[in-house]
């Protein structure tokens, strides 16, 4: 839990920097751009990596239980999680998803943060998405104060049409589909669907 703690607070605290536009500022200003981006993402790096190894040795200590999630919470989360892929896919391919939800990346993330709080119950599982939901609502606001700082009257970029969606949604679901069936067991250690008896 201790390594799951330091991980998260090396990474989401970085990113959280990152938000300051100021302090960044300075700090740019001072080191410069490429070295600022070299710590940056090694920081983001370290944190990853101390996430991952943190919450692996969690679960092989055993969960410590606070709830326990009704199984219509699992079948929710699937299908929120596929919605999260489609968010993904949609913040790289501009069209009428990414112009509704404005910011499509962080849309993403905070539905895959609930989804598995609603899945999860015990308490690295709450500290871990709970975190991400945290941070993704707070980099949500921060980018609305920044964009409502922006003079209106720019042009805004006119969406690419239907096609642009259908390809989120299709890259999305492929995306989804190899997470679900193969890379979220081989990489979480966790499968999502239930062994065939």
């Amino acid at each position: 839990m201790t390594l799951l703690i330091i991980g998260l607070f090396v990474f989401l605290g970085t990113h959280a920097f990152s938000m300051a536009r100021h302090r960044r500022g300075k700090l740019v200003a001072k080191i410069g751009e490429g070295p600022y981006k070299g710590l940056y993402s090694l920081a983001s790096l370290a944190g990853i990596v101390l996430i991952s190894i943190g919450y692996s040795q969690y679960r092989q200590a055993g969960y410590i239980p606070v709830w326990d999630p009704p199984t219509w919470t699992r079948h929710l989360a699937l299908l929120l999680v596929w919605f999260a892929f489609v968010c993904l896919a949609a913040a790289y391919l501009p069209g009428r998803i990414k112009r509704t939800l404005k910011h499509p990346m962080l849309a993403g993330l905070k539905i895959w943060a609930v989804a598995h709080l609603l899945a999860n119950g015990d308490l690295g599982s709450i500290l871990l998405f709970g975190s991400f939901l945290a941070w993704a609502v707070a980099a949500r606001i921060s980018v609305k104060r920044r964009d409502e700082a922006v003079p209106h009257g720019a042009p805004l970029e006119p969406p690419a049409g239907f096609r642009n969606d259908a390809l989120a949604i299709a890259i999305g679901t492929v995306a989804y589909i190899a997470f679900v069936v193969w890379l979220h067991p081989a990489l979480i250690g966790v499968p999502v669907l239930p062994a065939r008896g």
